[in-house]
């Protein structure tokens, strides 16, 4: 009670030295402070906070779902912080896994939700200048944060203010540690302690604050964007797996077109699609990417189905045009170069960025179908409509249209095509112009010579 006085006497003044968890405590903010009824939590968080908190633990929801909801957003997802180890989560679900190294977490299934419950963690070197026992390589990035700790230490740990928050359904209370609350509402990202250690500590970070500011339509904090045009390239030395898939969280967010510029805003496209570079700068290829992104982001915000390979389609068309251009020039019949060209394209990129090769089917396959698009006579348009990735090959020629990469009267041909009767169809159908193959003669058999009579 006294804690509670004091911190309402004192409010927002009090505010905890960067990196470090105030000495007295939390600012608990009860519901009519915050609005989140625990309603608003999914049924599978709620059981889970529920199930350990009866068993003796403490449990709360925390990170982005908080945050979401105080934004007034529909969460993706909800993740649960306890003081139970992994084994003690373990025991308690029947239905759940341990995964995971550099930081063990346990999966809880409910029907097909999955709910990931961390243990509190120690926070670690936060200001910079004590021993961090956590192992690190030689550019101080973690390896491994397996270092259990309590929940104000936890908090610490984790990177912006605004993802450092807790929620108790039980009580229906916000623990706010850093201020997160009022950063929501101010709309500020602010790391929390040095931001050049965190950095340090996983440059993936750098990637993150672009990625939520764009999201979120966040302002990053100064102090917190300061390190990042020194500390860009700490990114070669994360794992491309990880890069990819940061890179797939920030264009599948809804907000694609908005984070790859807030990206090379922060000079971080480097370390992760430095071929924005190449692409942005030629006003062909930026109009090409912004609407591709922009159709994503729109298909997101509709609900509608969105690939990752359609979308690295997109950013990597431009590079295979101009490729494939070059090896015509070289010689090379059309569709040979395009094949080689897509070939050369994705093997450049899988040293950047790791693109599983999962996606090449789809991406190549989008590719090929765009020449296909300009075969309007005969059987051949027919033929297309019933290939398996006509839909997206479409798609990607609308966009193309769109950008001025291919004629629009081309899209609203296949427009109208595909949804025309039988007989439409056939009179929409053109003259074919193009060359005609030469047949080949076919050679009469040599008779075979005769067998010479020997001489009597």
């Amino acid at each position: 009670m006294i804690r509670r006085f004091i911190q309402r006497v004192l409010g927002n003044s009090a505010k905890p030295q960067a990196g470090r968890p105030p000495a007295g405590g939390p600012l608990i903010l009860p519901r009519a402070k915050h609005g989140i009824k625990r309603e608003n939590i999914d049924s599978c968080a709620l059981r889970t906070c529920e199930t350990l908190a009866d068993n003796g633990f403490k449990a709360f929801v925390v990170g982005g779902a908080v945050r979401d909801l105080l934004l007034g957003k529909k969460p993706k997802d909800f993740d649960v912080a306890t003081d139970a180890t992994p084994e003690e989560v373990r025991r308690l679900f029947r239905r759940s896994r341990i995964i995971g190294r550099r930081f063990r977490i346990v999966h809880v299934m409910c029907g097909r939700d999955t709910i990931e419950v961390t243990t509190f963690r120690a926070a670690g070197n936060l200001s910079g200048d004590e021993e961090d026992e956590r192992p690190t390589d030689e550019s101080g990035r973690i390896l491994e944060d397996n270092i259990f700790g309590s929940q104000a230490e936890d908090a610490a740990r984790r990177d912006f203010t605004v993802n450092a928050l807790y929620y108790d359904p039980l009580r229906e209370e916000i623990h706010d540690y850093f201020n997160g609350v009022a950063d929501c509402k101010k709309k500020i990202l602010r790391m929390i302690g040095d931001p050049a250690t965190r950095y340090r500590e996983d440059p993936v970070r750098m990637l993150r604050a672009a990625r939520f500011a764009a999201k979120l339509e966040f302002h990053i904090d100064p102090a917190t964007r300061k390190p990042v045009a020194e500390l860009a390239q700490l990114l070669d030395n994360v794992p491309r797996a990880r890069i990819f898939d940061e890179a797939v969280k920030l264009l599948m967010s809804g907000h694609a077109l908005r984070g790859v510029h807030q990206l090379r805003a922060e000079g971080l496209h480097h370390g992760m699609l430095p071929l924005l570079d190449t692409i942005l700068d030629d006003e062909q290829g930026r109009r090409f990417i912004e609407a591709g992104l922009k159709n994503t982001d729109e298909r997101i915000h509709a609900d509608k189905p969105a690939s990752p390979g359609f979308l690295f389609a997109c950013l990597l068309w431009p590079q295979v045009q101009r490729r494939w251009q070059d090896i015509q020039t070289e010689g090379e019949k059309s569709i040979p170069a395009l094949f080689l060209a897509m070939d050369e394209v994705l093997e450049a990129q899988r040293e950047l960025l790791a693109i599983p090769r999962k996606l090449d089917g789809m991406i190549k396959e989008i590719w090929a179908l765009q020449p296909r698009f300009e075969q309007r006579a005969g059987s051949r348009p027919f033929r297309l409509l019933e290939h398996p990735r006509f839909r997206a090959g479409y798609d990607f020629l609308l966009i193309r249209a769109e950008s001025g990469d291919a004629a629009q009267e081309l899209g609203d041909w296949w427009t109208e095509f595909q949804d025309a009767d039988e007989n439409t169809r056939k009179s929409m159908l053109v003259a074919d112009t193009g060359p005609k193959p030469r047949r080949k003669r076919r050679r009469k058999p040599k008779a075979a010579p005769a067998e010479e009579i020997p001489s009597a």
